[in-house]
């Protein structure tokens, strides 16, 4: 059975963001980093390699395979920006038909900046999908 690599680091949160190089990228992160406490009401986790999470939850599948992985985060990529949404995106049409400009996978969202997007919206979706997880697997903070 494989073990999940995406695991908690030591590394502070504000270190990770102050190392990004490009300055919107950097702010970009540095508004998001804000706006997820803000939101989740959780502390900022970095998970190896370069994800900052909040929030955890343990999952047991029925294969047996079980863990812990950060319940929602992002992740500032060179070349974008790359929101976690554990649930998946599925039932979220209606609030993505309203966030603006994004590309997806399953759990993934891909924004190449801030402006495209409009962070009310984008605040609204990160809750939509705390609350969906918390109906799965219980969330707790990290």
């Amino acid at each position: 059975m494989s073990e999940n690599k995406t695991k908690p680091s030591e590394t502070p949160a504000a270190e990770l963001i102050a190392a990004v190089e490009h300055p919107m990228r950097r702010a970009d992160g540095q508004t998001l980093l804000e706006m997820f406490q803000r939101a989740t009401g959780y502390a900022p986790v970095v998970w190896a390699p370069a994800i900052i999470g909040f929030g955890r939850y343990h999952y047991r599948y029925k294969s047996g395979r079980e863990g812990d992985f950060l319940a929602t985060g992002f992740a500032v990529r060179k070349r974008n920006l790359v929101v976690y949404i554990m649930p998946g995106y599925a039932d979220y049409g209606a609030i993505l038909d309203r966030l603006g400009k994004y590309k997806k996978s399953k759990s993934c969202l891909y924004i190449n900046k801030l402006a495209d997007i409009d962070l009310t919206v984008l605040e609204e979706l990160i809750l939509a999908g705390l609350r969906d997880l918390n109906k799965i697997w219980p969330v707790q903070p990290a």
